[in-house]
């Protein structure tokens, strides 16, 4: 079995020969057939150039650089887009996943899984500003997406290449993953793994990024229940409001007819808003509709621009989406 390992990198110098190291120690025993990828999210601390170092003196080691930083997700994508083995696994430059732990997701994952997640029992984090946001955020993702992973922040995962390789990523999409790949079919399972407190540099995140992942997961719930029928959703809630201005019309008759008492009422208002709303929704849905369609007969471009690449063979950098 052959492995592909990526690695999203934004200023973290200090930890890359120490990350390099541990990763060949843990994949010597699949050795030659596993290829590192780092990808340089826009780093402006000298990672670069320590990157560049290590891959002179092993030519398994492969660089992605960018032009700028466009994000976890960005990175990750292009690292599995590039990824040439039967395995794609994923883990943190801050040395807080340990490679170590990289055998135990790919012997778990066996036949049985399309991929196997990294579950930190045991955090070696700050409790306010990096744990209890992480246990909120995998509460709301796993009640939202009903899948049972415990852990959705966690870096370390594998990947089977032909499942990974068909989700496009974009974001912070990257921590929906399990939730993407469980969505087009995908068998998931997860393991319990170490977790390290960070050595050198600063963390990325903090409580801040708690109120990202509400956002995105409203997205994630609306691509997987509505991505192909957006006008259900668009159009159904239109439908209730032109129901409500219905309702409302027939009060508003009903006191000017029967009553005989055609005294100004909010009723005429909320008619006239619920018939608005609900047209509007409506027509919205439909061209909502329209893009869905053209989207899927467009060509898709990567969220990312590369600036250049190192140890890839010509025939590898032809790669069908636009870098």
């Amino acid at each position: 079995m052959s492995l592909s390992v990526v690695v999203p990198v934004y200023n973290e110098r200090d930890n890359l020969p120490i990350l390099y190291g541990g990763i060949v120690d843990a994949l010597t025993p699949f050795d030659p057939s596993f290829e590192i990828i780092f990808v340089d999210d826009g780093s402006n601390d000298g990672s670069d150039t320590a990157m560049e170092t290590l891959a002179a003196t092993d030519p398994r080691l492969k660089i992605i650089r960018f032009r700028r930083n466009f994000g976890q997700a960005a990175a990750l994508a292009a690292g599995i887009r590039h990824a040439v083995h039967d395995i794609v696994v994923t883990l943190d430059a801050d040395l807080q996943n340990d490679p170590a732990d990289i055998p135990m997701l790919v012997r778990m994952m066996g036949t049985e899984y399309d991929a196997v997640c990294g579950w930190r029992h045991v955090r070696e984090d700050a409790f306010i500003s990096r744990t209890v946001p992480s246990v909120i955020a995998n509460k709301l993702i796993a009640w939202a997406t009903r899948v049972s992973v415990h852990d959705t922040g966690c870096s370390l995962r594998a990947y089977r290449r032909e499942v990974i390789q068909e989700i496009n990523l974009y974001g912070e999409m990257h921590r929906f993953l399990p939730a993407l790949i469980n969505w087009i079919g995908g068998r998931v399972g997860e393991v319990k793994v170490q977790h390290h407190a960070r050595r050198h540099g600063t963390s990325k995140y903090g409580l801040q990024r708690t109120l990202k992942v509400v956002l995105d997961l409203m997205t994630v719930k609306f691509l997987r229940d509505y991505s192909t029928k957006p006008n259900y959703i668009f159009g159904g809630f239109g439908l209730l409001n032109l129901i409500l201005s219905g309702g409302c019309f027939l009060i508003v008759a009903y006191r000017t007819f029967v009553l005989r008492n055609p005294a100004a009422t909010p009723m005429v208002f909320f008619m006239v808003i619920f018939f608005v709303v609900g047209f509007l929704s409506i027509f919205v849905g439909l061209l909502a509709e329209l893009v869905i369609s053209s989207a899927y007969e467009t060509q898709k471009k990567a969220p990312y621009h590369i600036k250049s690449k190192t140890n890839f063979a010509e025939t590898e950098q032809k790669i069908a989406w636009k870098d």
